[in-house]
């Protein structure tokens, strides 16, 4: 999983205040959000605007969310289609794992229905989905069985059309490809017109093609269950290959190792079992994290602050353009280096 989405979080000092609300109806939201305020209430005016500011994104949003909010904003208020239990709490970083959990992992990629007419093309990148309908030419599309003397060339004249219009569904294919880096692309529709499609995509996004067996414009149904199959077997091989690798290299185990390495820079990958709310001491730096505040005021800390486990590991992971990963194959934290 790719953190870019919590980022932002990172560019302004806590404390923080982290809210998760439960998809209940406007009554029942209202009356869990004055609990969670009972929960935060304390003196301060930053602290006050901070839940006025929270006060006021539970009034418009949509049941389901996880609010973060520091200093009189609301940082970033995310939906989810399988809440966390409720929560409320401050805490000197987003306590952001309980989210990071249920969302599961982010996998960029294209989902592409072809056919002789054309395509439907949706790219799940950063943000919500995006869908983009190809129709080149329209005619001769159909083969038929007439005979006569001109019958060859008209079925030519109909491959022409099909493989024309495969030539522009696979330029909007390599253009949408060129911009979110997918890791996969999934294709769906009419055999010959996905036979040409691929014959006509640019080789690396070619090599990102994963055929699907069902699906067709008309139909989707079966065809977004097909693509969820192949996201979760992406997903399932892509942890085997990183657990393997740590495995292979006997890359760094224990929060205490993983930390050193997060603060060297080294870590690729990080893969933790889930929440981690065993405490551990941070500083202001990004990757300012270890198991002893001894440790930080050696490397010019002065002051480390405690905070939990996850929340340093995000923070951490986010800031060095490393991934979290989420599995039960390990018992404690462990981390896959780039070097």
């Amino acid at each position: 999983m790719r953190l870019d989405l919590i980022r932002p979080l990172y560019e302004r000092k806590g404390p923080y205040a982290s809210v998760y609300l439960g998809a209940l109806t406007i009554p029942e939201r209202k009356a869990q959000w004055r609990s969670l305020r009972d929960r935060l209430e304390v003196n301060g005016e930053s602290r006050k605007a901070t839940l006025d500011a929270l006060e006021e994104e539970v009034r418009l949003a949509t049941p389901g969310r996880s609010l973060f909010a520091a200093h009189g904003d609301v940082v970033l208020a995310e939906p989810s289609a399988e809440p966390p239990h409720p929560m409320a709490l401050w805490s000197p970083l987003p306590c952001v794992t309980p989210m990071l959990v249920r969302r599961g992992e982010n996998v960029p990629h294209i989902r592409v229905i072809v056919d002789h007419a054309g395509a439907e093309v949706t790219v799940f990148g950063a943000g919500s989905p995006r869908r983009t309908v190809v129709e080149a030419a329209s005619w001769p599309l159909q083969k038929t069985s007439q005979g006569g003397w001109s019958q060859k060339r008209y079925e030519r004249a109909v491959d022409e059309t099909w493989e024309k219009n495969a030539v522009a569904v696979a330029q909007e294919v390599d253009e949408q490809a060129r911009r979110i880096g997918p890791e996969l692309i999934l294709v769906a529709g009419e055999a010959k017109s996905r036979s040409y499609l691929l014959q006509h995509l640019g080789t690396k996004t070619a090599d990102r093609v994963l055929m699907v067996e069902h699906g067709s414009r008309s139909n989707h149904g079966q065809f977004e269950e097909d693509v969820e199959r192949a996201l979760d077997g992406w997903l399932d091989r892509k942890r085997a290959e990183l657990l393997e690798r740590h495995q292979e290299t006997n890359g760094p185990t224990g929060m205490a190792r993983v930390a050193h390495a997060l603060r060297e820079g080294r870590v690729q990958a990080v893969l933790t079992p889930g929440e981690l709310p065993k405490p551990v001491w941070i500083g202001e730096g990004g990757t300012q994290l270890a198991t002893d505040p001894d440790e930080l005021r050696r490397w010019g800390v002065p002051e480390p602050v405690r905070e939990r486990s996850d929340s340093a590991l995000a923070r951490a992971t986010a800031m060095t353009d490393a991934e979290l990963w989420f599995t039960d194959a390990v018992a404690d934290v462990a981390a896959v280096l780039r070097y």
